[in-house]
């Protein structure tokens, strides 16, 4: 029985909204799929069955796959020839993908087949909601998609465990695929023409892990910047370059809205009223005075990625794609993943200028002529190094990022003898921007404990009401640095605390 308490998403008519891939990452989900869909896989599927009465070729149906496509395969092994080809592309390798990414690739591969383009049965389709429903999560591996042909060796590992073969996660236990279903009272299903290339074809694999970096990225977003607005109060930076009128003469969307939180968050700040009169320090170094323009084209990159990977996220992506209304097959291209592997190009830029102006920001709190706070922010310097090496932490997080953000798209490499000439190189793409949110995330929380430290410097000042409320925060994790101690627990309490709801709250949803 699934929990009635879980969240519901109707696959139909209705596209996926960024809404629904944030509740399927962040647990499981009961599926509801609409009439509709269903009778629309079952004229296509019918399709397939009346094309192979005509006898004509049908790639992957009733010919094989990529440079075998002029191999015609007799009608009695049409049904193996599906079963012979999920098996034959379980070739990943790697660590597995995370559950959560898993789920959601689950969420993906049925909203794509659920359009009646693909030629699956109705039971198939009923299987994999099923398995959804159940939280049978099909252990993947997390190497071996070029982002074109499809997802190919991972959607096939997959499609193993549909058929009762390969290696699932049930209630967090990895067992065989045969076991998961048997778990949860699901028989597997016996696959017909066309079926498993439908389940291997798409870019799901991709784009469900470019979808949970851009969840990530916003998560990421939302901390850095209210420790960019905290940092600005420990050096009693100003907040007129944040004042509206300087952003209506350059109305960036995300700049625009960026401005007014970073405003919002210091309105009212005592550290800030102290010095609105005799300061001598005329402008703020860019880290801090160009925040909204840098977050702010970080956000609208990130914006324009998430239009590209909600398309995708709802779009038919296998090959050949049947039109029942027309009777008619057509081989096309829409399995290649470009578009997302361009989105995941896109936000390794905004992950790592998130993380490479929090970095600047860090090293300009523990230097003393800049900040005019104590050296590394520590009460006896030298004696104490303080913050020296957590600044060097965040600029080795910064520099591993710069290495990751190099583009992925651009490196195509032909596979298949020749046949699949370009590639997108999406699922690498996407991959990486997990490992460059966790150096992001390091670097983020090694400024809040800057910042938390350079607010208590200012004491008796108090910081705006919102930063008081984050001071806090960190303070119930993390003391105050009096003398030497380790690191690593802290920052790790700061990694916890930005997995947590406190930013989102200040800030609400930036996407």
């Amino acid at each position: 029985m699934t929990d009635p308490q879980r969240p519901t998403i109707v696959i139909g008519a209705d596209d996926l909204t960024l809404d629904d891939i944030r509740r399927t990452l962040a647990g499981p989900v009961t599926l509801d799929i609409a009439p509709a869909a269903v009778t629309a896989i079952a004229e296509s599927h019918a399709l397939v069955h009346a094309l192979l009465a005509t006898g004509e070729p049908i790639y992957g149906v009733n010919t094989g796959f990529g440079k075998l496509a002029k191999a015609r395969i007799a009608d009695a092994d049409l049904k193996r020839l599906q079963v012979n080809l999920v098996r034959s592309h379980a070739a990943g390798t790697g660590s597995p993908l995370a559950p959560e990414i898993v789920r959601l690739i689950l969420l993906l591969k049925i909203k794509s087949l659920s359009r009646g383009h693909s030629g699956i049965a109705p039971t198939t389709l009923e299987l994999l909601a099923a398995m959804i429903d159940h939280d049978v999560l099909p252990v993947i591996p997390s190497q071996g998609s070029v982002g074109a042909s499809g997802d190919l060796a991972p959607l096939a590992h997959l499609s193993l465990v549909a058929i009762g073969e390969g290696e699932a996660l049930v209630a967090g236990l990895r067992m065989t695929g045969t076991a998961a279903l048997a778990r949860v009272g699901i028989a597997p299903v016996e696959l017909g023409p066309k079926e498993g290339l439908a389940l291997l074809n798409g870019t799901q694999v991709s784009t469900a892990i470019a979808l949970a970096a851009l969840v990530g990225s916003e998560r990421v977003m939302q901390a850095a910047v209210v420790a960019g607005a905290l940092s600005t109060d420990a050096i009693k930076g100003s907040d007129t370059p944040f004042d509206p009128r300087i952003h209506a003469l350059r109305p960036h969307p995300g700049q625009v809205r960026l401005a007014a939180e970073y405003r919002r968050l210091l309105a009212g700040s005592e550290i800030r009223a102290s010095h609105l009169v005799g300061d001598d320090k005329v402008q703020d170094p860019y880290s801090f005075r160009c925040q909204p323009q840098v977050m702010g084209a970080a956000l609208d990159l990130l914006g324009t990625a998430a239009v590209s990977l909600m398309i995708e996220a709802n779009a038919v992506s296998d090959n050949p794609l049947l039109f029942a209304e027309h009777r008619d097959v057509l081989s096309g291209g829409n399995f290649h993943a470009e578009p997302v592997a361009f989105a995941a190009d896109m936000m390794a830029l905004a992950i790592a200028e998130i993380g490479a102006i929090a970095e600047r920001r860090v090293a300009e709190l523990t230097d003393t002529t800049m900040s005019e706070l104590p050296a590394f922010l520590v009460a006896e310097p030298g004696l104490n190094s303080g913050y020296m090496i957590a600044h060097v932490t965040a600029a080795a997080l910064v520099a591993e990022n710069r290495m990751l953000c190099h583009p992925a798209s651009t490196d195509s490499l032909p596979t298949s003898a020749n046949q699949e000439d370009h590639v997108s190189m999406a699922t690498h793409a996407a991959m990486r921007l997990h490992r460059m949110l966790a150096n992001v995330e390091g670097v983020i929380a090694i400024e809040l404990l800057a910042a938390a430290e350079g607010i208590g410097f200012r004491r008796p000042l108090r910081s705006s009401v919102p930063l008081e409320s984050v001071h806090r925060a960190i303070r119930a994790v993390v003391p105050e640095r009096e003398v030497d101690r380790a690191f690593s627990d802290d920052i790790e309490a700061m990694r916890r605390l930005i997995a947590g709801p406190l930013f989102a709250e200040l800030l609400g949803p930036l996407l």
